[in-house]
C-alpha cells in the first residue's frame, strides 16, 4: 500500500468530504431507495434503480477517500525549510514559451489539484516534469502534440 501525499489543506478536504459523504450524501440515499421502494411495491422501478447506482457512487468514493486518509503522509509546506529544488508542496511561477504567459502554480496531491486550477497533482505531466527544478531551470514535458517548454522563474513555500 503507497503513500498519499498531501498538504494539511488538502487532507482537510477529504476529511470534509468524507464526513458529508457519510453524514449527508449516504442518509439521502437511503432515504431515496425507501421511497422508491414504496413507489413500487414489489418490482423494481426506475427510481430505485438510480438510486442504488447512486448509492453505489456513493460508498466507491467513502471507500476511497477512507483509503487515501489511511495511506496519508501529510507534508506541512509552512515548516519546509528554504529549499532550492521544486518538491511536494513548493508554489512555482513559470513562464510558458508556447503561450508567452506566466502561471503560478503550487504542487499538490490528485485530489487537491483538482479542486483549485492554482493548482497541479505532483503526479501530472508537468508536476513530475517540475519535481527536482531549481530557479532558472528549463522544462520539457512531452505531450501529444509534441514538446511543451517552460521555464522555472520564482519558486517558494508558503
Amino acid at each position: 500500500m503507497s503513500e498519499c501525499p498531501m498538504t494539511l489543506l488538502g487532507k482537510k478536504m477529504l476529511e470534509d468530504e468524507l464526513a458529508t459523504l457519510i453524514r449527508v450524501d449516504r442518509e439521502q440515499i437511503k432515504q431515496a431507495i425507501a421511497e422508491a421502494r414504496d413507489l413500487g411495491a414489489l418490482k423494481e422501478t426506475a427510481e430505485d434503480a438510480a438510486a442504488k447506482e447512486r448509492q453505489s457512487i456513493i460508498e466507491g468514493r467513502i471507500l476511497d477517500v477512507q483509503s487515501k486518509l489511511a495511506r496519508a503522509r501529510v507534508i506541512d509546506v509552512s515548516t519546509v525549510s528554504h529549499m532550492e529544488k521544486v518538491v511536494f508542496g513548493a508554489t512555482v511561477t513559470i513562464y510558458d514559451h508556447q503561450k508567452d504567459s506566466t502561471h503560478t502554480y503550487q504542487i499538490v496531491g490528485e485530489d487537491e489539484a483538482m479542486s483549485d486550477p492554482n493548482k497541479i497533482s505532483f503526479t501530472s505531466p508537468l508536476g513530475k516534469a517540475l519535481i527536482g527544478k531549481e530557479e532558472g531551470d528549463e522544462v520539457v514535458v512531452k505531450a501529444p502534440k509534441g514538446d511543451l517548454v517552460y521555464d522555472v522563474k520564482e519558486l517558494r513555500y508558503r
